[in-house]
């Protein structure tokens, strides 16, 4: 196996960066896509249907840009005033980006209700953490690596603490109101995503994978060890070959499950009486898209 790094900080400033050669890729949101429903990420990585955002998916975003900043200000000033302080020019900024947000609340009451309930999420957080006891490594960095010599596996860390000895946490906050069991394996394996490329370009298997649930003031800590990584890497290698066989072949096939409730594309899934629409005549079985950066929404579908 070969690996190459590129790590990137969400302002545009380069930590360490070795350009990725051309060629197949794949995030953690689209490999769990497909293994939650091979025709959902069909419509989300072939067809590229569009798909409506809505207030969760724009409260998680917001939620991680205020803890980004968060960390910005010197560690006695990380309040929760100072976080709440935040909540605003955040969704300023956020708008400012993607003005289809203004449209998620039809008046100024339900804009306000929308920026309480940031707020109590950010109380869940200083329930579970002390962001004055923490000096983060990396922040919504782009980690990337290589693996069997051509796949390449990337996406976003919301945070990396490394500890005096060099051992490495990996912080992920989950912000959404979905069941916890029907989506904590999910998050589960997209820190083992991470932790396999954390492994892999610096020879380190982290020491604990975090899951922060903010609604519920709750951790969850997971510590992988080598040899599961060695085995989770040939389970993404394996995914991989077989997205690549169901393009070649544009089989597709629902998977009906209790996530269907929270699925955009009822309208085109047979499993609802909708019809996919037709294949493209030369899809790419790779994410060829550059990897959106954390403060777009669509880095957020999973939280």
């Amino acid at each position: 196996m070969t690996a190459e790094m590129v790590t990137t900080q969400a302002d545009g400033q380069e930590q360490a960066t070795t350009q990725p050669a051309a060629g197949p890729s794949l995030s953690p949101s689209r490999a769990a896509d497909f293994k939650t429903c091979p025709l959902l990420y069909r419509f989300r990585s072939i067809d590229r249907l569009p798909e409506r955002t809505t207030a969760e998916q724009a409260r998680g975003t917001l939620v991680h840009a205020v803890l980004e900043r968060l960390f910005d200000l010197p560690a006695q000033g990380r309040t929760p005033a100072a976080a709440a302080d935040l909540i605003a020019p955040e969704w300023a900024r956020l708008v400012a980006e993607e003005p289809e947000l203004a449209e998620l609340f039809a008046d100024a009451d339900g804009a306000a209700g929308f920026l309480d309930s940031a707020r109590g999420l950010l109380d869940g957080y200083f329930t579970i953490e002390d962001p004055q006891r923490l000096e983060p490594a990396e922040r919504e960095s782009l980690i990337s690596a290589t693996v069997d010599d051509q796949l390449l596996i990337r996406g976003y860390l919301d945070r990396l603490d490394v500890s005096p000895d060099g051992a490495l946490r990996v912080v992920d906050y989950k912000t959404g109101g979905a069941p916890r069991e029907a989506f904590e394996a999910r998050a589960l394996f997209q820190l083992k995503f991470y932790a396999l490329v954390l492994w892999r370009t610096r020879g380190v298997v982290p020491r604990v994978l975090r899951l922060l649930y903010l609604k519920d003031a709750e951790i969850c800590d997971y510590s992988p060890d080598a040899d599961e990584l060695a085995r989770f890497e040939r389970t993404v290698v394996a995914l991989w070959r077989a997205i690549e066989q169901a393009t070649a072949n544009r089989d597709f096939r629902p998977k009906p499950s209790r996530l269907c409730d929270w699925c955009s594309h009822q309208a085109h899934c047979p499993t609802f009486g909708g019809t996919p629409p037709p294949f493209p005549e030369r899809p790419v079985p790779s994410e060829d898209r550059r990897v959106a950066p954390p403060s777009r929404l669509v880095s957020r579908t999973d939280d």
